[in-house]
């Protein structure tokens, strides 16, 4: 079980480290935590959407945005879709394929942002809400990976893990960056 142990630590530690050394990474994160905070600023609100794990990090971003993150401040303007009747609703009525791009039509409006997180970047369900989005003049940062291009072509910003074996290494180096933007939003918005 050590062995284990340590070789999954080391998988991440080397998945971090290119993450890191990738002079796409700080920028596209800076870009993204702007277009946020410039969303709020000018009264918009930023949706999440991501299937399984992806859903998970989605929701925990809005949550730190409604609630807090390190320090108390106001609540900051952020969805997460991830209602389960909805999903269940739209997912018998219409498909699974639009359980995003339904709420996003429906709640969405120029202006909002949509921050939209799959490790493969080829999950139907999102580069449909991305579709959408893009139709209402929405922004998009998308969470992914390398080799993407499907979702990052259709993206304003992609912050892009490493290509990984398992999704779990991807989802690992979201939720860091999930954490940046939390960050430097607080810090565009003056809060920290």
């Amino acid at each position: 079980m050590k062995e284990i142990i340590r070789q999954t630590l080391e998988e991440a530690r080397v998945e971090l480290e290119q993450f890191i050394a990738n002079p796409e990474t700080a920028l596209s994160i800076e870009q993204a935590a702007v277009l946020c905070a410039e969303a709020m600023k000018a009264g918009n609100k930023i949706l999440s959407c991501g299937n399984g794990g992806s859903l998970c990090d989605a929701t925990h971003f809005a949550e730190e945005l409604t609630g807090r993150y390190r320090n108390s401040r106001i609540p900051l303007p952020a969805i997460s879709i991830n209602d389960p009747a909805y999903m269940t609703c739209v997912g018998n009525d219409f498909s699974f394929d639009e359980i995003f791009s339904r709420y996003v039509e429906g709640v969405g409006k120029k202006g909002d942002v949509l921050l939209a997180i799959t490790t493969s970047g080829n999950s139907g369900n999102i580069v449909k809400a991305v579709e959408q989005a893009r139709q209402i003049g929405m922004k998009i940062i998308v969470l992914t990976s390398v080799g993407a291009d499907r979702i990052k072509q259709l993206s304003d910003v992609a912050v892009c893990a490493p290509k990984a074996a398992h999704s779990d290494r991807i989802q690992e180096i979201h939720i860091k960056v999930i954490h940046l933007l939390i960050q430097l939003i607080e810090t565009q918005m003056n809060f920290s």
